[in-house]
């Protein structure tokens, strides 16, 4: 399970934090880039598409589809040649992109 976190007031940019009970991640991202994440379907590693939305450690994060539920956060330079990968459950980006939806 992963828990999902979305600071506002972290910054001018809003803050997404994910956790797990052995990891956390956190990546900075406008809203309208992580509602975007909406489109996770259409975005599948097999076919090479990926979503780009958010910064982490001052470098892109790339999103994409890799089975019918999990999807794939890439960290890096771009798709290909990312440094840090995690593999997180579709409903996790679902959550993230329903949050994107709910009114402040």
């Amino acid at each position: 399970m992963v828990e999902v976190t979305l600071d506002m007031d972290a910054g001018p940019t809003p803050l997404l934090i994910l956790q797990s009970e052995s990891w956390e991640i956190h990546v900075w991202a406008p809203l309208k880039d992580l509602s975007r994440l909406s489109e996770i379907r259409e975005a599948t590693w097999p076919n090479r598409r990926s979503l780009q939305a958010g910064i982490c450690a001052g470098t892109p994060v790339f999103w994409s589809l890799t089975t019918d539920d999990q999807a794939t956060l890439l960290i890096g330079q771009d798709d290909e040649t990312w440094d840090a990968a995690l593999l997180i459950p579709l409903t996790t980006v679902d959550a993230i992109a329903a949050l994107t939806r709910q009114p402040p």
